[in-house]
């Protein structure tokens, strides 16, 4: 996905609670498919989406607690891919 410009932040909110709740997504994959920074995903999921849409926040959270629960799994799936690929270049 490119850069996405927003008519206004609210806008910007809910479109990113969709992405995340669609695709699962973790905070940084929406920031690296908007083009934005992950503090700027984080503070509109967490701060402007809930006055926005309590529902969809809701789901979103859900989302973003099951990611903070898996994310040593994926830091350690990565280490773990990192020296598979220094070991295979060696080889």
């Amino acid at each position: 996905m490119n850069e996405l410009t927003f008519d206004d932040k609210k806008e910007r909110a809910v479109i990113l609670g969709e992405y995340i709740t669609e695709n699962k997504a973790t905070v940084r994959a929406a920031a690296k498919a908007f083009g934005i920074s992950k503090s700027t995903v984080h503070k509109d999921l967490t701060e402007k989406l809930p006055h926005i849409s309590s529902g969809l926040y809701k789901e979103v959270k859900k989302v973003l607690e099951t990611n903070k629960r898996e994310r040593h799994i994926r830091g350690g799936m990565a280490t773990k891919h990192k020296y598979e690929e220094m070991h295979r270049k060696n080889t």
